[in-house]
């Protein structure tokens, strides 16, 4: 049996049980439980699983189907609830419904019978309950993308073990299987095969995906919450869990911390709602080693490999990386964690896969024959990143270049292992396109440092917008005269509106590292150009209530079409560069320009302009630290000192109206600006610029106030508080025989209270 297969066998195997162990079953679903069984029992049949390769269409929609029946039938005294709500008669939609599902099964099964696949809508049943998780974050664009799946009928027995696993029922499997191997070997093809297929049958719950170029992003923030609400929207037992978690105590939804979503979010909604769900949860996550960092992942790591994880029986957890040392210590020797190593597949197992995905890419091409097709497959040493570069490679398009002479080429590439046998086809590649010196050699530099310092990808017509900004008039040209030339190697290329980025990430590596790459190394030390880009652009592009907010009666949640008001007002790059200009400033050099950019900025409205940006895009958490990256840059250069002064003003702004600016964009105008000190430099620089403000006639704040936060929670006097060595963190004790720790940006407390100590 295919895996495919195997995924729907599983499924409808789950689907089964729960519906076997629904104890007091109404008689009005009683033919519904005679439908299902006559199902499975039909799927049983010798005749049917010998045809199951051929028909997973109708094989996928079967395994939907049955998940929707047992959900129905566990969640019946719910739904009948529901309709009694409603005034609706409950025998007859209870008819409607079981008749629905009975009709589309028999039609299901009969277009299996006949090996013909047609179009037959399915409908699905459930209560839709008004349980609100809205405002917990939510990593868009780090989700499945089905273009990166295996070619059809490689990495077979991969795909079966890891089905194997997310199928096996047993009390002592494992609950995470991590997946690690060179850079190339196609550790997240396998990843998105294994989601893509059960997103098909409707059992995947959620697929998280980090990337090099998205570091900027900061996706381990946001991981925990994404997953949650992936789970919430795919199980309604989780749903209400979780709503039921975020009612308690509101806080969860915007808390950074990663212990209290863990435990709050995940661990607990999945342990109320164990028995309600069909089968195991299935969460993918790829490319943890693309995070950054290894501190950005360190928290990650901890939770994954804690004894609460190990706790969770019903959660299946696919982790894909590089066996980076930080990841190894922490995964390697945990006994519910589960390690496949792609490197030790076995050679022949491979070779025939990569033979498989040669001849494929390359069957067109009547210069390569099954000859040359072994060749290319014995050379790549099992790696598909290498074999997928060398087909690349051969375009008969080339400039210059015969399929024969480039395959010459090609073999002439020292032969070597991993790593190096990438950098020798990088090196190829780049050969073929890119001279060692002169004018174009320098054009070639300069594009892709401008690519591998962006701190999010973006599409070639935003970059040809920054670049037109450089300081140096010589690098105003179109990046495409480089770029159409790096189709192996970077996607984006073919049109104007896909982000620019790599194929693979270690191309990047390859270009960033001197020692694996003299010829064409990249220095990406000083991030000037970019640095003083972002600051024009926010000096050009930024106005007062940029995307025509009409009241302040509603929070931004509110606004039903602000999405397309922030997609025509904001464009990509002011986005990115109200997002990212202090971490191109922290790492670049202090330059006269830069800092008259800066001042413009600061000493103007436009500070303000930049929050209201910063509010509508859902991006302000990140104002705190380009201030205070601001202020240490200006540290120690005269002349800057009102600058200096004005931005940690705009920090305790942020910092004693986060809330209300957050939450409602005009409140950065109608409240935060005019509550705040008047005998600040920000008071008596930029509130005159505002009229038909609220004034402050008695009383008022004189100074910023010295408490920015009250962190509430101990029930006794406190008598011991200290700050952790990086300032992200205060620890109290108290009377009441407690140690808390608390996040010193939100005042959220982490973790439950430490309990033990009675003085």
């Amino acid at each position: 049996v295919h895996p495919y297969a195997q995924v729907a066998l599983g499924i409808l195997t789950a689907a089964s049980r729960l519906i076997i162990a629904q104890a007091n079953r109404d008689y009005a679903v009683s033919q519904l439980l005679e439908k299902v069984g006559s199902v499975y029992a039909f799927l049983s049949e010798d005749e049917t699983i010998k045809k199951m390769d051929s028909m997973r269409d109708p094989l996928a929609k079967i395994a939907r189907v049955i998940s929707a029946c047992a959900q129905f039938i566990k969640d019946y005294s719910e739904t009948t609830n529901f309709w009694k709500r409603l005034r609706k008669n409950i025998m007859r939609e209870t008819q409607i419904t079981v008749s629905n599902y009975s009709k589309t099964l028999d039609e299901l099964m009969q277009q299996y019978r006949d090996c013909q696949t047609r179009d037959i809508q399915i409908n699905m049943y459930h209560v839709v309950e008004d349980h609100n998780i809205e405002g917990m974050a939510y990593a868009g664009g780090a989700g499945l993308n089905t273009m990166k799946k295996c070619l059809e009928s490689t990495r077979r027995e991969i795909l079966e073990d890891i089905i194997n696993w997310i199928n096996d029922a047993s009390p002592d499997a494992p609950c995470i299987l991590w997946l690690h191997g060179q850079a190339g070997r196609g550790k997240s093809a396998i990843a998105h095969t294994v989601a893509s297929w059960f997103k098909d049958m409707g059992g995947l719950g959620s697929c998280f995906c980090f990337a090099r170029g998205r570091q900027g992003e900061h996706r381990e923030e946001k991981m925990l919450t994404t997953i949650a609400r992936d789970l919430a929207g795919h199980y309604p037992a989780f749903r209400r869990a979780l709503a039921h978690a975020l009612a308690e105590d509101h806080t969860l939804k915007t808390t950074p911390d990663l212990l209290q979503q863990w435990q709050k979010l995940i661990l607990e909604p999945l342990s109320k709602a164990k028995g309600a769900i069909v089968g195991n949860v299935v969460v993918v996550i790829d490319a943890l080693d693309e995070s950054g960092q290894d501190l950005s992942r360190k928290e990650i790591l901890s939770l994954l490999a804690s004894t609460e994880a190990a706790s969770l029986r019903n959660l299946r957890v696919l982790l894909t990386s590089r066996a980076l040392p930080d990841i190894e210590g922490a995964l390697g020797g945990a006994k519910h964690i589960k390690a496949t190593c792609l490197d030790n597949v076995p050679a022949e197992s491979v070779q025939r896969d990569v033979t498989l995905f040669v001849s494929k890419e390359l069957g067109d091409l009547k210069e390569i024959g099954p000859m040359e097709i072994q060749q290319i497959a014995e050379k790549s040493n099992g790696l598909f990143e290498w074999a997928r570069l060398a087909c690349q490679f051969l375009n008969p398009n080339s400039f210059g270049q015969t399929v024969k002479e480039r395959f010459k080429s090609l073999m002439a590439i020292p032969s070597g292992e991993g790593r190096a046998l990438l950098d020798g086809m990088y090196a190829a590649i780049l050969e073929s396109v890119v001279p060692k010196s002169g004018k174009r050699f320098r054009r070639f530099c300069s594009v892709m440092r401008q690519l591998l310092m962006m701190l999010e990808p973006l599409p070639m017509t935003e970059l040809n917008h920054m670049r037109s900004l450089f300081p140096n008039e010589d690098e105003h040209y179109d990046v495409a005269i480089v770029l159409r030339f790096m189709t192996p190697v970077l996607r984006g290329i073919g049109d104007h509106t896909s982000p620019v980025q790599p194929l693979h990430a270690s191309f990047y590596d390859f270009l960033a590292d001197r020692s694996r790459n003299e010829a064409y190394f990249i220095d990406t030390s000083n991030h000037h150009d970019l640095a003083y880009a972002s600051l024009q652009l926010l000096g050009r592009e930024l106005c007062f209530n940029i995307c025509g907010l009409e009241s302040s009666y509603l929070k931004n949640s509110q606004v039903a079409d602000l999405p397309e008001r922030i997609k025509k007002n904001i464009s990509l790059h002011l986005s990115y560069s109200c997002k990212f200009w202090a971490k191109h400033l922290e790492v670049s050099q202090f330059d006269l320009s830069i800092a008259t950019s800066v001042q413009v900025i600061m000493e103007s409205e436009r500070v303000l302009f930049w929050l209201e940006v910063l509010s509508l895009i859902g991006a302000l958490g990140g104002a705190e630290g380009s201030l205070r990256s601001l202020v240490r840059w200006l540290e120690g250069h005269v002349g800057y000192e009102t600058t200096s002064v004005l931005a940690i003003d705009g920090l305790r702004l942020v910092q004693n109206f986060f809330t209300a600016i957050a939450c409602s964009t005009p409140h950065l105008y109608l409240s935060a600006l005019p509550l705040s000190p008047h005998s600040s430099f920000l008071g008596r620089i930029l509130v005159p610029k505002f009229s038909h403000l609220v004034e402050v006639a008695q009383g008022g704040l004189k100074d910023w106030p010295a408490t920015q936060l009250v962190l509430q929670g101990h029930t006794s006097h406190v008598n011991s508080v200290a700050f952790s060595p990086n300032g992200n963190r205060i620890v109290t004790g108290s009377l009441d025989e407690t140690v808390r720790v608390w996040d010193a940006k939100s005042g959220d407390q982490i973790g439950s209270p430490l309990k033990g100590h009675t003085w």
